[in-house]
């Protein structure tokens, strides 16, 4: 089995996590735990929605891939002593993962980390001067490969899915990947295409920052 541990913290992106597990969970051969400084329920940014946390750090020393979801939460963990448990784990566990990946914000965790040192990396389009403050170049691409290195990392929310998909062909195959695609049927036909920074007008980008205002 290959395992794969998403590390949950107070105030991440449910989508961040769900969206990479629903579509990992579909191999037989992957396992994938939600894994934290303490087992139990942690919370999303805005509170309303809680995922459990099956096992803790040390109990998840060598994972063979970890996907780090986002979330406003990551901006009190990138500096402060509240972090160290999750920094401490990416860069003890890194050295031996067949692939270390993030989806939005959750590359800012990667940087201060150190693990994305010099590298090109994306996040979500907000996040960018601060990921470039951490070591790490911004690109806005949906996803960023550093395959060498053993680095992946996802744009803002639903980009993970798209990551998983392309982690799923990586550690399986190509036709695993398109199953695992049809089984959640991933065949995205949004009603706008206002989905990435360059695509939105004004108007649009103001509504979001406004949003985003609205959960600190």
């Amino acid at each position: 089995m290959t395992l794969v541990a998403i590390p949950l913290f107070d105030r991440f992106t449910a989508l961040d996590a769900v969206g990479p597990y629903e579509v990992l969970q579909q191999i037989p051969s992957i396992d994938v735990v939600f894994v934290g400084h303490r087992r139990g329920e942690v919370r999303t940014e805005n509170g309303r929605l809680g995922l459990a946390c099956d096992a803790t750090f040390d109990e998840i020393g060598a994972p063979d891939v970890v996907v780090v979801p986002g979330g406003i939460g990551t901006r009190k963990l990138i500096r402060d002593a509240t972090g160290e448990a999750i920094r401490g784990w990416l860069q003890s566990v890194h050295p031996n993962t067949t692939f270390t990946t993030s989806v939005c914000t959750g590359a800012l965790l990667l940087a201060a980390a150190g693990l994305l040192d010099g590298l090109t990396a994306t996040t979500h389009w907000r996040a960018a001067d601060l990921l470039n403050e951490l070591g790490a170049r911004y690109v806005p691409t949906r996803v960023v490969e550093h395959l060498p290195q053993r680095l992946i990392t996802a744009a803002g929310v639903s980009s993970g899915i798209d990551m998983a998909l392309r982690l799923v062909e990586l550690l399986v195959d190509r036709e695993a990947a398109q199953a695992a695609q049809l089984l959640i049927e991933y065949d995205p036909q949004p009603p706008f295409d206002a989905g990435a920074l360059g695509k939105a007008d004004h108007a649009t980008v103001a509504r979001a920052n406004e949003y985003l205002r609205a959960r600190r």
